[in-house]
């Protein structure tokens, strides 16, 4: 039951918020790379090997698990996300590392797109934007609250 408050009360402060990149700067790009899946009808849960570039040049890499609480139905192919990745001021290195939360919608028919916006990690400061859709192929359609662990 609290893993389904947080995820909805992070949806909620996500929405209904302004993005952070009114009150911090953009930090670098994350790049997440997720495996082939398969989504519940209440839910999903993957994992993915993601890349933070930094604006200066400088790469981390990242093991992520992303869970999806609300209607998921459908087989996804492999899939890329990307975010705009904002802070209050400059990261120190692996500051990405924590639980984000937020909302996450997507729908695929051959070829799909979804969107996932995100807050959390270092004292709840870092804000994921997307900065383009989440490319996939397959046949599903989902939408909920979303929860992303980076490790």
């Amino acid at each position: 039951m609290n893993k389904l408050v947080t995820l909805f009360s992070g949806a909620a402060i996500a929405l209904g918020m302004t993005t952070a990149a009114d009150a911090g700067v953009r930090a670098g790009v994350l790049r997440c790379f997720t495996a082939p899946s398969q989504g519940v009808f209440v839910g999903s849960s993957q994992e993915a090997r993601c890349v933070f570039t930094s604006a200066y040049g400088h790469r981390e890499n990242y093991v992520a698990k992303i869970d999806r609480i609300g209607p998921d139905v459908g087989i996804r192919d492999k899939a890329v996300l990307v975010w705009a990745v904002y802070a209050p001021t400059s990261l120190r290195r692996h500051a990405l590392r924590g639980d984000y939360v937020g909302a996450s919608a997507d729908v695929s028919v051959g070829i799909g797109a979804g969107a996932n916006v995100l807050v959390g990690g270092s004292s709840r400061t870092v804000s994921l934007q997307p900065v383009s859709v989440k490319a996939q192929t397959g046949l599903a359609i989902g939408a909920g609250a979303a929860r992303l662990q980076l490790r």
